[in-house]
Formats: structure tokens, sequence, C-alpha cells
């Protein structure tokens, strides 16, 4: 089992840091939109919405890896004076009851709109624009996949911890409530 969870997240891993690269393009086409603009008079609607697409493939696909990083917003009251057993035991009622049905609904509420956004070949309102809206709507749909597979990950690592005998922390949680960077949850 702890070999599949490390396959798993190895696959996460690479897709969160891959998002860095995403932020790099990002970075250089605002940097050559304010230089067109600037020096050259020249603007590009299509550049600008680029920024749009590239914003939110790094949000969706960052989201995965910021939970498994353990890095998402947590509102903690009890949580981290929490043995680890009781901390597995919420992360999987929370998985289970809260983030799997999420992920679910939004499947099923986002299909018809992609769907339709695909069969239009929905293009940019804008003159100049991507003329793949399309593409943009399907991460919708992308966003609750990779959430499920890290959700799937998360109930597997937690399961882990209420199975396991000994209670020295073998995942990436010390008993200190501290993340594997160290910081404070």
């Amino acid at each position: 089992m702890e070999a599949l969870i490390k396959k798993l997240e190895s696959i996460s891993t690479l897709i969160g840091r891959s998002i860095s690269y995403l932020l790099l393009a990002m970075m250089l086409i605002m940097v050559a939109i304010v230089v067109m603009r600037y020096l050259f008079n020249e603007g590009s609607i299509a550049l600008q919405e680029s920024v749009t697409y590239f914003h939110v493939a790094v949000f969706v696909f960052g989201m995965g890896y910021t939970l498994q990083e353990n890095a998402h917003v947590r509102v903690d009251i009890f949580y981290h004076k929490m043995s680890e057993k009781n901390q597995a035991l919420v992360n999987i009622f929370g998985s289970l009851f809260l983030l799997v049905p999420f992920c679910l609904f939004s499947l099923w509420v986002s299909f018809p709109y992609v769907q339709r956004s695909w069969i239009l070949a929905e293009k940019s309102a804008d003159a100049g624009g991507i003329p793949a809206v399309y593409l943009l709507k399907s991460l919708l749909i992308v966003l609750a996949l990779v959430l499920l597979f890290q959700a799937l990950i998360e109930l597997l690592k937690n399961i882990q911890v209420i199975k396991r005998k000994d209670t020295s922390p073998r995942f990436f949680r010390s008993q200190t409530g501290k993340n594997k960077t160290g910081e404070g949850i």
C-alpha cells in the first residue's frame, strides 16, 4: 500500500512542480504585453487572454499539490492538538463527506456546461481573442478530477496512519503538527 501511495504522490508532485513553468510563462507573457503596449503602442487580446488561461491552469493543477503539501487553508481550532490517528480520522471524514461529494457535484454540474462549449466550439467574445474558450471551460472538469485523485491519495495515507501500530510519523506530518517543510499547519 505504501508503494502505491508513493507512486500516486509522485504523480501529484510532478504535476504540482510542473506548474512553476506555467508561472514563468505567464510572467514572460505579462512582460511582453507591457513592452508591446508601452514601447510599441501595440496590443494583443490573445496574449492578454492567455494570461487568464495560464492563471486558471495554475490554480486547477496546483490544487491537488496544495492539498498534498497540506498548504491549504485549514480553519483549525482543535486539529493541531489531536493525535496523529485522530487527525487521520478527521481527514478521512473530510475527504469522504466533503471533498469527494464536492468533486462529484462539480463534475455533474460542469459536464453539460463544458459539453455545450465544445459542441459550439466556443470562441472568445473579443475580436482577436483565443478561439478556444472550450479549453478554458474544460478545466472545470480537470479541477474536479485532480482533486478526486488527491482525495484518493489522502484517503489511502490516512487509512495507513490508522492501521499503523507504532506512533512514529511515517508520512509527512510529525506529531508536533508540522508539515514536511517544518512549518506549522
